[in-house]
């Protein structure tokens, strides 16, 4: 597979996420971990996770410890970096609840660190702005992390141009990562992965097919999509992800996954060689 970077770090160009194997209409644990042995086996060399991706009050960290066993099990697991979150937490009602306190992001890597058994997190990631807590207190809780080593890259999750570049100058020009919601269907991060090429970070793509509930009507959502790949006789999933690698270097995303097949399928993208005429036909 190609690779990209995130940070020092050369990673694979599709990346993995890992909510849909935690949350609400998960598999059993051994397709989970089947899921992810299939990644690794494909070239994936960079994960995605959080501590608020489970379902239920009592499992905080699910996909963590899901990610951890199954990196243990594989003679690659040590090679890949994986990513969490914190600042975003699941009730266990299904809605989502916000906490950037420095205490609590603090007290969430630490946690995030013992499921994942390791001695530093190879990229954190404050999950989502908290409006009652200021930016750049939520932010300089990364930077005291980093700067202990509790954390080997920080980067920031759902944030606009602002933002970025506050984060980036409160963490010392050491901001490695942008996550932000991007696809056909939700162009309104272009502004953000536009800055990132610009400085050089990493944009990474969540839910890059639109969503986990709308992901099987891409090809008909979006009908330039299909018809692209149906010259090609590949998924239109597969044509996604290969116009967001068109579209800048900084670009690597990190499409959910739940079987095996899905993401031999999203790996495969990095083989498709979009033409000019079929990239503005996509909209690139």
């Amino acid at each position: 597979m190609q690779t990209r970077r995130i940070g020092d770090v050369q990673v694979g160009a599709i990346g993995l996420g890992g909510m849909p194997m935690s949350i609400e209409g998960r598999p059993d644990e051994a397709r989970s971990i089947a899921t992810i042995h299939a990644a690794l086996d494909a070239g994936v060399t960079f994960i995605d996770t959080a501590d608020a991706y489970h379902q239920h009050a009592d499992e905080v960290g699910h996909n963590e410890a899901l990610i951890a066993k199954a990196l243990a099990t594989h003679s690659a697991g040590s090679e890949v970096l994986v990513a969490t979150k914190g600042g975003h937490l699941r009730p266990g009602d299904g809605t989502w609840t916000l906490d950037g306190r420095p205490e609590h992001l603090k007290r969430a890597c630490e946690a995030s660190l013992k499921r994942l058994g390791v001695e530093a997190i190879g990229l954190y990631q404050f999950h989502r702005p908290d409006p009652a807590v200021p930016y750049e207190e939520s932010v300089g809780a990364i930077a005291e992390l980093l700067d202990e080593g509790k954390i080997r890259m920080a980067g920031i999750s759902n944030a606009d141009p602002a933002r970025i570049r506050q984060a980036d100058e409160v963490l010392g020009g050491r901001l490695v990562s942008v996550q932000n919601q991007f696809s056909p269907a939700f162009l309104s991060s272009r502004p953000e992965l536009d800055l990132c090429a610009e400085l050089g970070i990493a944009f990474l793509p969540w839910s890059p097919f639109g969503g986990i509930t709308r992901a099987d009507s891409l090809g008909t959502s979006h009908d330039a999509f299909a018809r692209v790949a149906e010259a090609h006789g590949v998924s239109p999933h597969r044509v996604c992800l290969a116009w967001m690698l068109a579209l800048s270097p900084v670009v690597i995303p990190i499409p959910g996954s739940s079987r095996p097949e899905t993401i031999r399928d999203s790996v495969a993208a990095t083989e498709l060689s979009l033409d000019a005429d079929e990239l503005a036909l996509l909209g690139a």
